[in-house]
């Protein structure tokens, strides 16, 4: 079996030390209860998540504003008190299986689930035109962020992350494809950023000594999107401002699907050069995701430097034991993502909830007979 020393060590963050270099991915799988609320099934999932063995559990996509932020009906909300005891009851269900646990924050901006989402510009997506924000609803948009980022403190998660990727609002006004803006917060790059890193600053400021990481996009694999040479630069003056970690990753909903890109992340390690890029511009730990599915990649992606942390999404949520049979060489056991099924992602689409085709029957008997 082939050496993993570095991808079990140890690594700190801030004043927290994670246990070895993997940590799960933010997945979102519509398991939170209809208007975002913490659901059975979600609690389950994160359990089982927290039991895999990752140093860290980041869990998916929760919004800052309902509903005009929300992705949908399903996304966790964490713009409302109401909902402090279930997301209290999710950070402690991690936190009792021994991982770090982190809630990821989010605005949806123009791919939100809503007949009037807003952007920073109003560019049409998907047949639709959304609402150009104002200032002054830009300036509440900050706040509700930092408060959302103060529940997720007080409710036990270890740390927060800001959701800048995926396309969702944070990249939109990165993005030049999306941000047409005429003022301030539009044209060159040092002006597009200028939001995202008032969110940032805001967020520090009121949750205080408290990590905060950023999920980041640094391509969008459009010919007219974001690109390296300027996602570099972004990724300077994220670090500078005392960002936790970046977390890279590439493709927006609007190149996601492209045959090209439906081909490139059928590889394994398929955004790991992203990662490596960012890397060198920075001295901020960088997490990197996209079918890392085995022991001798993951380990060479940390050996060589290109990336600190490995991200693993469904990967992990194939077979949780992922971790322990890497460690313990049996790598023949593991089930594997099939790149060829999107089943999770259609019924995703569908707004049901999601399960794996590769589970053994039992475990999709389970499921089945208590969530379907």
């Amino acid at each position: 079996m082939a050496s993993l020393t570095n991808l079990f060590s140890e690594l700190t963050i801030g004043n927290l030390t994670l246990k070895n270099r993997l940590t799960m991915a933010p997945l979102y799988l519509g398991y939170a209860g209809e208007g975002g609320t913490v659901s059975t099934l979600l609690l389950d999932h994160y359990r089982a998540m927290a039991q895999s063995g990752v140093a860290m559990v980041v869990v998916e996509n929760a919004t800052v504003d309902h509903p005009t932020g929300s992705g949908s009906s399903r996304t966790i909300r964490a713009d409302t008190d109401d909902n402090l005891e279930g997301l209290a009851q999710l950070a402690a269900t991690i936190k009792k299986e021994g991982p770090m646990a982190c809630l990821q924050i989010n605005h949806a901006g123009r791919f939100a689930g809503t007949p009037d989402p807003v952007a920073p510009s109003s560019v049409e997506t998907f047949g639709a035109v959304p609402k150009a924000l104002s200032k002054k609803e830009m300036e509440e948009l900050v706040d509700k962020f930092a408060h959302a980022a103060l529940r997720v403190k007080k409710t036990g998660f270890d740390m927060v992350e800001l959701h800048g990727g995926t396309g969702y609002l944070l990249a939109q006004f990165v993005s030049p494809r999306t941000n047409k803006r005429e003022d301030e917060y539009g044209g060159p790059l040092e002006h597009r950023q200028r939001f995202p890193l008032e969110v940032v600053a805001t967020v520090k400021e009121v949750v205080g000594d408290y990590p905060v990481g950023y999920r980041f996009l640094a391509d969008e694999w459009l010919p007219d999107g974001l690109k390296l040479d300027e996602s570099t630069r972004f990724a300077r003056a994220l670090a500078a401002t005392g960002i936790a970690y970046i977390s890279v990753m590439g493709g927006t909903y609007e190149s996601f699907f492209l045959p090209e890109i439906v081909e490139r992340s059928k590889n394994k390690g398929y955004m790991v050069d992203l990662a490596e890029a960012i890397k060198k511009g920075v001295k901020v730990p960088i997490i990197t995701a996209g079918r890392i599915d085995t022991g001798g990649v993951a380990e060479q992606v940390i050996s060589s430097g290109q990336a600190d942390l490995i991200g693993l999404a469904r990967v992990l949520w194939t077979d949780p034991q992922w971790p322990e049979k890497v460690k313990q060489g049996r790598e023949n056991e593991i089930l594997h993502c099939d790149p060829a099924c999107d089943t999770c992602t259609q019924l995703v689409m569908k707004g049901k909830p999601a399960f794996c085709v590769r589970w053994p029957h039992e475990k999709m008997r389970i499921w089945k007979d208590k969530f379907v």
